[in-house]
């Protein structure tokens, strides 16, 4: 499989094509990188390629907030610029005065 270059970046506010649901990038595979389990219990007539980048990414709906781990084809840019309530987010990521989200400084230790 060949990796192409990824449509989103970390940071970016995403919601998915299919399901309700929105959230917050957070790391990018250039290809598929899970199990295969997990590949094959999307239901054949959904299941995307995997020759596209997958994303992680802070999400959340209606009910609740968790990670998902979502393929390229079934995201598009969230320009609605409601800000997120994952709690997770804040542990990596400020939000600034324009609503942009931006990694925060890690120090090695």
């Amino acid at each position: 499989m060949k990796a192409r270059a990824a449509k989103f970046g970390i940071g970016q506010v995403v919601k998915h094509r299919v399901f309700p649901f929105r959230g917050l990038i957070f790391d990018v595979d250039p290809e598929f990188d899970n199990t295969e389990e997990w590949w094959l219990s999307i239901p054949e007539e959904i299941r995307p390629r995997k020759d596209q980048p997958f994303y992680h990414i802070f999400a959340e709906n209606d009910e609740t907030e968790y990670v998902a781990y979502v393929s390229e084809q079934n995201l598009v840019p969230d320009t609605s610029g409601e800000p997120l309530r994952n709690p997770m987010i804040d542990r990596m990521f400020v939000r600034d005065a324009s609503g942009t989200y931006r990694a925060k400084p890690t120090i090695a230790h």
